[in-house]
């Protein structure tokens, strides 16, 4: 997976919040920054947001990291972010992170699509499943493989 594969991608630059003790960014922030990338992908893609995908909004049940090398304070970093696969009420996306050419950190996230009103998964929004179908070129009756 390279960043050339991502279609969506943001500029960060690391702030002393993103620090710890150790001197490097911590692993609270690098979770944060798939979700700073995951707010932008919802946002260039249409009007969504992670409270509304088109008439719900999601939820985070697992999240997985890879930490390739370290990040320090001001690194100027490049988020990729796309949608891995979908099903009836969840999606996965990927995530890369890259200074200068080089992975810092990659993971993946399972999102389910979330009525907040009901407190229930649901079905996820045909908009929704639209545009991710155009945006990332990926084949919606087989998930997972990209046109």
């Amino acid at each position: 997976m390279l960043l050339k594969d991502f279609r969506f991608t943001m500029p960060y630059k690391v702030r002393i919040a993103d620090i710890n003790y150790g001197g490097h960014v911590s692993n609270a922030a690098v979770l944060s920054f798939f979700q700073d990338g995951r707010i932008g992908y919802l946002a260039q893609l249409g009007d969504f947001s992670e409270m509304d995908i088109g008439g719900c909004g999601i939820i985070l049940p697992e999240a997985h990291t890879r930490y390739r090398a370290e990040m320090f304070l001001n690194d100027e970093l490049v988020i990729g972010v796309r949608v891995e696969s979908m099903k009836n009420s969840s999606f996965s996306m990927a995530y890369r992170i890259e200074r200068d050419g080089v992975v810092t950190a990659e993971g993946t996230t399972a999102l389910v699509a979330f009525d907040y009103q009901q407190r229930r998964p649901c079905r996820l929004p045909d908009a929704f499943r639209k545009a991710v179908v155009v945006h990332d070129g990926l084949d919606d009756d087989r998930p997972g493989e990209r046109r």
